[in-house]
């Protein structure tokens, strides 16, 4: 078997391919629903949040779709220089993916929200905190909707 060297302009290739398939969405960003992610755009632009800094506590299992508890939680120091401007909460498969848009102030001190939400089906709960400095996190989690607690 004979061995390859890879020139400079092949690790230069090899390098780009890499760097490509890096910024290729996540599989789970590419299987967002056209109207969520046109939701998300309408808020955000051409911004793109990271991942990080948001917490989304649901239930991994609501039995009933009509009333899903969910509380939202954003690491931040909440000072006039550093806070949580507002989070917003979309539903990936809800015929309207906006859900609930919470807005904060430093003299909140916490930015933390809760409510209960309706899911029509099992999907992706999706928060996007907009934080004072215009950066923005996003997270996401998934609630499986059965209806009498038989299947979904």
């Amino acid at each position: 078997m004979q061995a390859t060297t890879l020139g400079r302009r092949g690790a230069l290739a090899a390098a780009a391919g890499l760097v490509g398939l890096s910024l290729l969405p996540k599989p789970a960003a590419a299987q967002m629903e056209p109207a969520t992610a046109a939701a998300i755009r309408k808020i955000i632009g051409e911004r793109t949040p990271e991942e990080g800094r948001v917490q989304l506590r649901l239930p991994p299992i609501a039995e009933n779709g009509n009333t899903v508890p969910l509380t939202v939680t954003v690491e931040s120091p909440m000072t006039a220089a550093d806070h949580v401007k507002a989070v917003h909460v979309f539903a990936d498969k809800n015929p309207t993916p906006d859900v609930a848009t919470f807005r904060f102030s430093p003299a909140m001190g916490r930015a933390q929200a809760d409510t209960r939400i309706r899911l029509g089906q099992t999907q992706d709960v999706i928060a996007v905190a907009e934080m004072s400095d215009g950066k923005l996190y996003i997270s996401r989690a998934e609630v499986k909707v059965t209806i009498g607690g038989c299947g979904g």
